[in-house]
């Protein structure tokens, strides 16, 4: 069976949506952020510290090319993936591919829980996240299908995930 990739901004609950749809559909769950971490012995925003954005991105592509090949698990990527059309390619040849979405204010709400999102780091939250969310939209429409959970528990999230994927046949 194919994967189910979860993409979207960051805050807009790949991850715990991810974990309950994987549950819910009896698949493996992979977190690429986590993994990445594990993997590498760093969180994220140290990866981002100590030796920059382009590393990360350089250990993320590299962890893709592995995850894509998976069968039959939930995989909640980090915001970024899209912007690199080779993870796609490599996530969508064997995943249905789901973005979930949630306005500017909404995500700004919900990383403010966690002090871990390095690209926050900055005085202008607000206007980064717009600019990034602007550059990124296009990228998360070309999903097969897009969730706008602003308003939605993650559990129901996983229910319009669930009804689409029945209605698709999947």
């Amino acid at each position: 069976m194919k994967n189910i990739v979860l993409i979207g901004f960051m805050a807009t609950g790949k991850t715990s949506v991810g974990r309950l749809l994987a549950r819910r559909l009896g698949r493996s769950f992979v977190d690429v952020d986590q993994k990445i971490e594990q993997e590498n012995g760093m969180t994220i925003a140290e990866m981002f510290a100590k030796h920059g954005e382009d590393y990360f991105r350089a250990k993320e592509r590299e962890l893709i090319s592995r995850v894509a090949r998976n069968r039959n698990a939930v995989i909640a990527t980090g915001g970024g993936v899209v912007l690199f059309p080779d993870n796609m390619s490599l996530l969508r040849a064997n995943g249905i591919v789901i973005s979930l979405s949630a306005s500017v204010e909404a995500i700004l709400e919900r990383a403010g829980r966690r002090n871990t999102r390095p690209l926050l780091e900055q005085p202008d939250r607000e206007q980064v996240v717009s600019d990034l969310l602007q550059k990124r939209s296009r990228l998360y429409r070309e999903a097969d299908y897009c969730v706008d959970n602003e308003n939605c528990s993650p559990h129901q999230t996983v229910e319009k995930i669930v009804a689409f994927l029945r209605q698709e046949g999947i």
